[in-house]
This record gives C-alpha cells, sequence and structure tokens, in this order.
C-alpha cells in the first residue's frame, strides 16, 4: 500500500494540491525539525529548508533530525538528509544561508505557495513578514516558549501582519546599576557577556558611537569612568599572548576597579561594600583543581574554581583571536563574538560573572544556568514545539484552499480550562507601517545610480512627492528634509542593492500617503544610459486613513492593540530584537542593540524566548 494511501482518503482533492505545492521552511530548530517531518509525511511536494546555524550538542534533546554525529555541522543539509527519509519522493532543496541574503529577494520568494516561520529572532521574523507581504505570499508564524505557543496566519491585505501590534519595550538597566551596584546574577552576566568580553576580544566601547549619544544624564559620570576603564583595558589587551596578561586582567577588574568603587563611601552606606580579590591567593589554591570541573555544567564552582575556569578560558581565547589576526590577510581587524553555545566564550562569561558575585556577595550559578540568562532563554519543551508544528500545518491546509475565513490565530497555554485556545483572525491594522503601504518597484544601476536620482526622477518627478518625505532602509534613516548629505551619494554607497527594501515615508501635514515600499531591482546600465533609475509600473498609493483615539480598554502603553488576547510571551520574548531608528550618514551602521550591556529584558530568572 502507498504510504499516502490514508493521506489521500483524508484530504481528499487537497492531496494533490499539497503534492504540487512549492513552500519554504525559515529555519531548522525546535520547530523547525517537527515541521519539516509534518510538511513530508502529509504530502507536501517540494521543501525549500533554509537555516544560517550548525547544530550544537544542546540541540540534541528536542532537534530530534540530529544526532550527535551531526555536530558542527548545518542544520539545513543535516535536516534535509535526515528528513527525506520520510518521504523519498518529495523534493527538498537545503540552503546554510542567511535568509536576509540580498539573492532571496522579493522575487525568490514569489516562488512559494507558502512560507513557514520557524525563527527564533524578532529582526528576522519581521524581515521575512516584510518580504511575504512584498511578494504577496502566505505566511504561516510560529513560536513556542516555555509550554507556550503560538501560530498565527498571515495573508496580504486580509490578515493582521506580525508588526500591525507594536512589541513591549524592552525593560532598560542604568548603565551604574551593571557596573558599579549589581544585585541580581544577570547584572553580573550580562556584564561578563557584554562588557569584559568584548573588550578583551570583541569591538571596545570606547569605540563605540552609542555612548556618544546617551539622553541619561544621570549615567553622565559612569560613563566618563567606563571610557576610562575601556581605555585601561585596551592597553591590557596589547599585551595578549604574554605570561602577565591573565593576571594583568584580573588585578584590572577584580581588584583595581573595585577598590576604586569602595572609596566612593557614599555608595556603602546603605549596602555592603564589594570585597577586592587576590591573584596569588587564588592561584595557590587553584593547583589542585581538577579539570573534569569543566564537564559538570550543573554544578557551581567555587571560588578558586570559577579563577582555574577563568584563567583556562581567557587562553584559550587569546589563542583563538591570535589565530585569527595570523591568518586574516586584509585589513579587517578580527573580533569574537559571544555565542552561548561555543564552549569557550561560555567558560569565560560563567567565571568571569561567578568572581564578580563572589565580590558584591550575589548568589552565583552554574554554567547551565549562566546559559539560559546570557543566551536569554527559557529551555524549549519538546512536546510545544511538536504541538506548534502540527497546528502550523492543519492552517496551512486552509491556506492552500484560499479558506481564510476559517483560518485562526491558535495559542498553547499551560494554564487555563484549555490547552489549545483560538482566536479569529483580524484584520490588517489601517495604521500598521508595515502591511498597510503601497507596494512598487524600481530598477536600479547602484553602481551610477545616487539617491538623487531616486529622490528627484522617481518620487518626485513620477511618483508627484512634495518636500516632507523620508527614506529608511535596514540600516536607518538615510534621508528626510534634515540628513541631504546622502543626495549624491551612490545607492551601492549606502547599502542598497538588489534585494533592498526602501521605505518612503510621507510626511505631509496636511493629507499624507501611507508609506511606499519599494524593492530594489539591480541591473547594469549602459554609460550612456540617461536615467540609471526607472520605474515601469506606478503605484497607487492612497491617502492615510485619519487617526481615531482607541478606547483606554485597548490601550497597551499606550498603543492600540486590536488583538490583546495575544500572549505575554510575543509581546516580552519577541522584543529582545527590536532595534531603534538609526540615521545612516554614509558610514557602516554596527547593530549593537542585543549585545548592549545595558538593556535586558524582564522575564522570569531574567531569561526570555521564543523557541530555541
Amino acid at each position: 500500500m502507498p504510504r499516502d494511501t490514508y493521506a489521500k482518503r483524508s484530504l481528499g482533492t487537497l492531496a494533490r494540491r499539497l503534492k504540487e505545492s512549492r513552500v519554504l521552511l525559515v529555519g531548522a530548530g525546535g520547530i523547525g525539525c517537527e515541521l519539516l517531518k509534518n510538511l513530508l509525511l502529509s504530502g507536501f511536494g517540494e521543501i525549500h529548508i533554509i537555516d544560517l546555524d550548525t547544530i550544537d550538542l544542546s540541540n540534541l534533546n528536542r532537534q530530534f533530525l540530529f544526532r550527535f554525529e551531526h555536530i558542527k555541522k548545518s542544520k539545513a543539509l543535516v535536516a534535509k538528509e535526515v528528513a527525506h527519509k520520510f518521504q523519498p519522493s518529495a523534493q527538498l532543496e537545503a540552503y546554510h544561508e542567511n535568509i536576509k541574503d540580498s539573492r532571496f529577494d522579493v522575487d525568490w520568494f514569489s516562488k512559494f505557495d507558502v512560507v513557514f516561520n520557524a525563527l527564533d529572532n524578532l529582526e528576522a521574523r519581521r524581515h521575512v513578514n516584510r518580504m511575504c507581504l512584498a511578494a504577496d505570499v502566505p505566511l504561516i508564524e510560529s513560536g513556542t516558549t516555555g509550554f507556550n505557543g503560538q501560530v498565527q496566519v498571515i495573508k496580504k491585505g486580509i490578515t493582521e501582519c506580525y508588526d500591525c501590534n507594536s512589541k513591549e519595550v524592552p525593560k532598560t538597566f542604568p548603565v551604574c546599576t551593571i557596573r558599579s551596584t549589581p544585585s541580581q546574577p544577570i547584572h553580573c552576566i550580562v556584564w561578563a557577556k557584554s562588557y569584559l568580553f568584548p573588550e578583551l576580544f570583541g569591538t571596545s566601547e570606547d569605540e563605540t558611537p552609542e555612548l556618544d549619544n546617551t539622553e541619561d544624564s544621570n549615567n553622565a559620570e559612569e560613563i566618563a569612568n567606563l571610557r576610562k576603564e575601556a581605555q585601561a583595558l585596551k592597553e591590557i589587551r596589547g599585551s595578549m599572548g604574554s605570561p602577565e596578561f591573565a593576571q594583568k586582567v584580573f588585578d584590572k577588574v577584580y581588584k583595581e576597579d573595585i577598590e576604586r568603587l569602595r572609596g566612593m563611601e557614599d555608595m556603602w552606606k546603605t549596602r555592603k561594600a564589594p570585597e577586592s580579590l587576590d591573584f596569588n591567593k587564588l592561584q595557590e589554591e587553584s593547583h589542585s583543581i581538577d579539570p573534569a570541573v569543566l564537564c559538570d555544567d550543573q554544578k557551581v564552582w567555587s571560588l578558586a574554581e570559577n579563577f582555574a575556569v577563568f584563567k583556562d578560558s581567557l587562553d584559550r581565547l587569546s589563542k583563538r583571536l591570535k589565530t585569527l589576526l595570523d591568518t586574516t590577510k586584509n585589513n579587517t581587524k578580527p573580533v569574537l563574538d559571544f555565542d552561548k553555545d561555543d564552549v569557550d566564550t561560555l567558560d569565560f562569561v560563567t567565571a568571569g560573572a561567578n568572581l564578580r558575585a563572589k565580590i558584591f556577595g550575589i548568589e552565583q550559578n552554574s554554567k547551565f544556568d549562566t546559559k539560559k540568562m546570557a543566551g536569554n532563554i527559557i529551555p524549549a519543551i519538546a512536546t510545544t514545539n511538536a504541538m506548534t508544528a502540527g497546528l502550523c500545518v492543519l492552517q496551512a491546509y486552509k491556506v492552500l484552499k484560499g479558506d481564510y475565513t476559517h483560518a485562526k490565530m491558535i495559542f498553547l497555554e499551560r494554564s487555563g480550562a484549555r490547552a489549545i485556545n483560538s482566536d479569529s483572525l483580524k484584520p490588517p491594522n489601517p495604521n500598521c507601517s508595515v502591511c498597510s503601504v503601497a507596494q512598487g518597484s524600481v530598477k536600479v544601476d547602484t553602481e551610477r545610480a545616487t539617491l538623487n536620482d531616486l529622490v528627484q526622477g522617481i518620487l518626485r518627478l513620477q511618483l508627484g512627492y512634495g518636500e516632507e518625505i523620508a527614506l529608511n532602509n535596514e540600516l536607518g534613516t538615510i534621508y528626510d528634509p534634515d540628513l541631504e548629505d546622502n543626495l549624491p551619494k551612490k545607492l551601492a554607497d549606502l547599502g542598497i542593492h538588489h534585494g533592498s527594501l526602501i521605505t518612503v515615508v510621507d510626511e505631509d501635514d496636511a493629507e499624507p500617503r501611507v508609506n511606499l515600499q519599494l524593492a530594489i531591482v539591480a541591473e547594469t546600465s549602459g554609460p550612456n544610459t540617461d536615467t540609471p533609475v526607472t520605474m515601469e509600473k506606478i503605484p497607487e498609493i492612497p491617502r492615510r486613513p485619519s487617526v481615531s483615539a482607541p478606547a483606554a480598554s485597548e490601550q497597551i502603553n499606550g498603543t492600540s492593540d486590536p488583538n490583546p488576547r495575544k500572549r505575554d510571551a510575543e509581546t516580552a520574548g519577541l522584543s529582545n530584537g527590536d532595534n531603534r531608528t538609526k540615521r545612516v550618514a554614509g558610514e557602516p551602521v554596527t547593530d549593537g542593540d542585543e549585545e548592549n550591556p545595558i538593556i535586558l529584558d524582564e522575564a522570569p530568572g531574567g531569561a526570555i524566548l521564543i523557541d530555541d
């Protein structure tokens, strides 16, 4: 009996539609593994899988397609190889790449019948949401956090999109709390991960422009001290690889800086003053430490054990960075990045945070607990992933039939009378800056075309925009009436390439139009071509609807929420990657929001997350 016999009996004519469909699965992690298996067993004929990540030991307990021998291999490629056994007749394509790469443009997305999101970060989710809207392809968004899960169907013009509802702003802790008066383990972990580690192996805060623009005058003095400390660590970093490097780092952050803080007597009138650590004393105590201590990630290490791990991980990371320096041929300065699944970086952050916690009389954590907090992850529940993946496929049946009337927003909830709850899909938010926009495309010779060619030649002459407009891309604002320096610059120099999306915001006070999203189609034009930017089809750009004040009961933090039933995990967990708009003046902008040492997300135990 053929494998799909029962599926055909259950699905009827839909079975043929599934077999002929072409779907995209973005993410091959906890939900992705379950979803890929379900898609194959349900009869989907062609599935494309994309994931940039590699397999780690910590993935094996819930990402069932992977085994020990797959560690460090591509998730997408291994998932394709293993899952193909479920349905050998299916056509699978795998990409070990970033979904945000320019090759995955609007035209590429438009080739699919439905897209499934199984991602673990906000920015990538938003990107896929925008691309699916631009390509007019239905998207099935999903996420889990612990025992909770959610599935949402998104269709342009019919349902609200992922960005129709604002995400809660992350909780902010002042610099002085992290740097001078920590009171919780999370404060020490953030200090080790986002201050000490980058200072030694990454990008120094002394080189970070965000500190120049801080509006918090209360932190001005502490930021000045931060500058001095960063400069001192920069000098110590120059001795990396020498025998005295470890002691220089240790004495700086666990002795000299602490003694400076102790000297601020007013700070310790109502709290216990910190106690500095002695390198030589801990050196003697650590001689008898068993190296096997590194293997026990559930144990809270002693002070001497933390010291031993700190020194050992410092040496390992120093050698890694030196190897990168020796093998880098261009002028790029290599750096190391923190990765919760990287043993060396996790050891360093765990030991570094625990040493600091000891100084301030704060509870210390095991490597396992540190990993959860440093990675902002609530441990995933395999059953939740499996249930969520199953619900995704059930919603996909309705999408492929075009039956959006019966498609639902579905919630998995541990508490309450029912484990599975649903709500009808809401229409698009008319004030959404992502889905309530006009769509268009322009052909651009990015090497010849300037921003002025786009603004004057297309937006003003062809589309009739006035003076009050702003242009945004993924790096931030590239043009507005107060930012005209970019007009003579080439689009390529502003990070605009094939597949880029530019949002045109009409800031006219009288009757502004809705936002216009332009997809960039790069093509090479001849040197004699008069117009390096052309638009063949003029889009219809309606006026924005008048804004009425929402009812007080429907307001959350001052913003309207048309779907107040959305689970807290989405508003709390997904806010982790939220980025503030940056202005771009032709200089590259590094996205440091997730590594900012003064931005944390508030959730039980200092950890959050959606999927893993």
